[in-house]
Order: structure tokens, then C-alpha cells, then sequence
């Protein structure tokens, strides 16, 4: 199997495997990287983390 981010063999690394969870609530193989940075690296690209944030505001305490 090869790293999904930079096609490396993963047989020579300690991988790091990702799960999602599908629309029934199982969770799937969604790929593996050979290091974190190769993860890392494969998020920022995918943009994942794009609008998935909450808005947040200095003044949302109410003060």
C-alpha cells in the first residue's frame, strides 16, 4: 500500500492510518500516510479544514 499523500511504500514507515465516519455512522478507511507531515501536508492541500471551524467572537461571552 502506498502513502495516499506522496505514493511512498508504506512497508518501510510507521504509517499513520485515517478513519471517517460514512453517512450510516460506520467508519471507513479513508487512507494512509507514511508520517504526520505527509498527513499534514495532504490536509492543508484538501483544504479539510476549510469552513469547518466555529465563528468565534471576543465578545461572545456577552460582555
Amino acid at each position: 500500500m502506498g502513502c495516499t499523500y506522496c505514493g511512498s511504500d508504506l512497508a518501510g514507515y510507521d504509517p499513520v492510518f485515517v478513519e471517517e465516519t460514512a453517512a450510516d455512522g460506520e467508519r471507513v478507511g479513508a487512507g494512509g500516510f507514511c508520517n504526520y507531515a505527509c498527513l499534514a501536508a495532504h490536509i492543508e492541500d484538501a483544504a479539510l479544514t476549510d469552513g469547518d471551524a466555529c465563528a468565534w467572537s471576543p465578545d461572545a461571552d456577552g460582555e
